[in-house]
């Protein structure tokens, strides 16, 4: 039979040790303040998003969560933040499919890999999309919009918050649905590229639906649909593109709350299991979906990483189809 020399006996009682102290730590778990980035400037819905976040953990836990704003670099500066940090639990990010799925095929460098480096916690909302037109334009439906782009044939315009985003994947889906050609102009945010379709200076855009509703009530824009398969409750008069020319389309951006990959599981549980509980509550519920947002129960830990390495395998296509991969 084997012996123990003295310093296997050591190894193994500092693992035991180490062991021990990890349990105990995720008992205790936390007993300090938790730090949640934002990698957005404060008062856009992420930012709205993040902050109801914080005030659940809050009440849950009894411990303050501080919201830490970084933007930057689409979500690759505050990424970066966590990843480099402390594998303790203690910092967490609001990670959207941009920075988990989009970023890994569109950029031409990631200094981290959203696979390998951060674990998503939990899934707070879903995010859909209404397709939107200047009402000056003879644009009633999908059907009338391909007519223009093929009558137009490279002039008509759209317009996006940026190249990496769901806005600009949404309309190249429409450009390689119908085969069309459109002039694509990136803004810097959603707001100054509704103006411009209000204004009659692009011809239309996927837009996020709270900054687009007023505009869409007031007769400035006119919806064509919806990017989910469902009607949404803050536009319950805009059918889904699905069954309004656009087949087989559903599709929405995803927001989660992510954490570095290192941090012990008992504790990854633990937060998502308050993220989850949060986020159940009706009056949560009901005030996203005034908002636009579709809440979402989270999946369990497990479950959420195969949804987003699938959304990650299907938005890749989308973006190498496009021309997008490594642009930028």
């Amino acid at each position: 039979m084997m012996s123990l020399t003295h310093s296997s006996l050591l190894a193994l009682v500092l693992v035991a040790s180490w062991g021990a102290q990890a349990g105990e730590q995720a008992s205790d778990f936390p007993n300090r303040p938790i730090t949640l980035v934002v990698p957005v400037a404060p008062g856009g819905s992420n930012d709205i998003l993040a902050r109801l976040v914080g005030q659940k953990l809050e009440k849950k836990f009894g411990k303050p969560v501080i919201i830490e704003n970084r933007p930057g670099a689409g979500g690759i500066t505050a990424a970066l933040g966590v990843v480099r940090g402390p594998a303790d639990g203690y910092t967490m990010i609001t990670a959207s499919s941009t920075m988990m799925s989009f970023n890994v095929t569109i950029r031409k460098q990631m200094p981290y890999d959203p696979r390998k480096d951060l674990i998503p916690v939990a899934m707070t909302v879903r995010t859909p999309f209404v397709l939107v037109v200047n009402p000056a334009l003879p644009v009633h439906s999908v059907e009338d919009l391909v007519k223009l782009a093929r009558e137009r044939k490279g002039q008509l315009s759209f317009g996006t918050p940026g190249p990496a985003t769901f806005h600009r994947l949404s309309a190249e889906i429409l450009k390689n649905m119908f085969g069309l050609d459109f002039i694509h102009v990136p803004y810097k945010g959603t707001a100054p590229a509704l103006n411009d379709v209000a204004g009659g200076h692009i011809a239309f855009m996927f837009a996020d639906i709270p900054p687009a509703m007023a505009l869409i009530r007031a007769g400035k824009l006119r919806a064509l649909g919806v990017t989910t398969g469902q009607r949404v409750a803050a536009l319950s008069e805009v059918p889904p593109l699905k069954d309004v020319g656009m087949a087989d389309f559903d599709a929405s951006s995803w927001h989660t709350i992510a954490i570095h990959s290192g941090v012990p599981r008992d504790i990854v549980e633990k937060l998502a299991a308050a993220i989850r509980e949060g986020m159940a509550d009706p009056a949560v519920s009901e005030m996203l979906a005034r908002g636009g947002a579709i809440p979402v129960v989270s999946p369990p830990v497990d479950e959420l990483r195969r949804f987003v390495d699938g959304e990650t395998l299907r938005w890749g296509k989308v973006i190498e189809r496009a021309g997008l991969a490594g642009s930028e």
